[in-house]
């Protein structure tokens, strides 16, 4: 997957636990774009149950806000995530593998006690950039 930025993971650092970048260095003249957090709330104002379907719908939604700015996940340079359940954390793993694919964005994921319905289960901001 072609990025147009440079990924940083210093050797004298540990490597990544996961599937990120400890860093992320944009290009001169890239175009920014940071989302709000995005819950797993459809057109209709409903959500699905479950932290599989929930992720599957948070990811549904930033797909379409990057397709809205001209991008996909491999303008992604950060993942911000959060979960109420640190039991997620696999499940939730498991279904943004599936939307990123071999993109390794710089990436934060938080265990917090909630969100401001209880029945929301995950939450995700992202960072994208694109020289045009």
């Amino acid at each position: 997957m072609a990025t147009h930025w440079k990924s940083h993971t210093p050797p004298n650092i540990y490597k990544p636990l996961s599937t990120y970048n400890h860093a992320i260095e944009l290009p001169p003249g890239a175009r920014i774009l940071e989302s709000s957090g995005q819950l797993p709330v459809r057109v209709d104002g409903s959500w699905p149950d479950g932290i599989a379907a929930q992720t599957q719908l948070v990811w549904e939604n930033v797909l379409a806000i990057l397709h809205s700015a001209d991008m996909g996940v491999e303008h992604l340079v950060r993942v911000k995530t959060f979960l109420i359940h640190r039991e997620h954390m696999a499940e939730y793993s498991r279904v943004r593998s599936g939307f990123l694919g071999d993109c390794r964005p710089a990436s934060t994921l938080l265990i917090v006690s909630g969100f401001t319905r209880p029945e929301w289960l995950v939450e995700v901001e992202i960072t994208a950039a694109k020289v045009d």
